[in-house]
């Protein structure tokens, strides 16, 4: 094309008309595919786990032609395993935490209700025998952004529309073969089964993590983790099926990891063993344990000052 000095070049307008398919999308290089919600927003840092970890997967087993509702089962199973090892170190927590029962009950009936003298000695057994109370907590974070990530995953690709998997009738939108010919606030006019088999599952989860940790004299603590799984119902019943169908098999997976590794992996009497081995060690605190009681010092002595005060 000729041009005059001074003219400008105009550049074609390119227009594509199809669906939002990611793969399609990046052929063109020209940041179409950045239009595929894979994570934006405040959730821009799931975007890279979709693109070089739960794609690729997808793509590949979507090759074999054996059902989405499958494929979802298989890419959580693979999830499950990567995660295992840190999954097995909460449930090894957990089984010290169950060692440990019996002197925190003691050391309840010691201290009856003086929650400050409680919490003191009870960190000084956890430091004692090695326990790390949080040790059950790294598995929980990291279902976070593996969430969100398949949130937008399922929410944005186009090959989950319209297809039927059980009851459900489109795993890209919410299933609901219960209908309640009313709307219930914060939940619709259904009951989504999918959501539903989360609740329950996640409700099961909850009792059995209960079981291997300390009794907690906190009712809020204590109830917490019973009233937590009942918000599912509210906070998943409008999701995509596929995410629901995701967190159930997931749920599913880790009710079995936990009965493998508690009663066929872990060796408790070791563990009490290991724990009696960790008290005849020298003990050096960390600066975070060091804050945390003199603080909690602090805190004593001012309680003291206060009950002296209304006398």
């Amino acid at each position: 094309m000729k041009t005059t000095p001074g003219a400008t070049t105009s550049i074609p307008l390119q227009i594509f008309y199809g669906p939002a398919d990611y793969n399609i999308l990046k052929r063109y290089d020209n940041g179409f595919s950045k239009l595929v919600n894979l994570g934006q927003g405040m959730y821009a840092f799931v975007r890279p786990i979709n693109q070089y970890i739960i794609l690729p997967i997808f793509d590949f087993f979507k090759g074999f032609n054996i059902g989405y509702g499958i494929i979802i089962a298989i890419l959580t199973l693979i999830i499950r395993l990567v995660t295992s090892p840190l999954v097995y170190k909460s449930y090894l927590s957990g089984a010290k935490m169950k060692a440990l029962r019996p002197e925190i009950a003691q050391l309840k009936e010691k201290h009856g209700n003086d929650q400050q003298a409680m919490s003191m000695e009870q960190m000084k057994l956890f430091r004692e025998a090695g326990v790390n109370p949080l040790g059950g907590c790294m598995p929980a974070l990291l279902q976070i952004p593996i969430f969100f990530a398949l949130y937008a995953f399922f929410s944005a690709t186009v090959d989950l529309r319209g297809i039927p998997f059980l009851w459900a009738n489109d795993l890209s939108a919410y299933d609901d073969p219960i209908k309640f010919g009313f709307n219930i606030p914060f939940m619709g006019d259904h009951l989504s089964l999918f959501t539903l088999l989360a609740t329950v599952t996640s409700l099961l989860i909850s009792v059995y993590s209960m079981s291997m940790s300390p009794d907690q004299s906190n009712p809020m603590m204590k109830y917490m983790p019973y009233i937590f799984p009942v918000f599912l119902l509210f906070i998943f019943n409008k999701m995509p099926s596929a995410l629901t169908w995701y967190y159930t098999v997931s749920n599913v997976i880790t009710l079995i990891l936990q009965f493998v590794i508690q009663n066929y992996i872990i060796d408790h009497d070791k563990i009490l063993v290991k724990i009696q081995a960790n008290r005849k060690k020298p003990k050096t605190k960390s600066k975070w344990q060091e804050r945390l009681e003199q603080m909690q010092e602090q805190q004593k002595e001012l309680n003291t000052k206060k009950a002296k005060a209304k006398k």
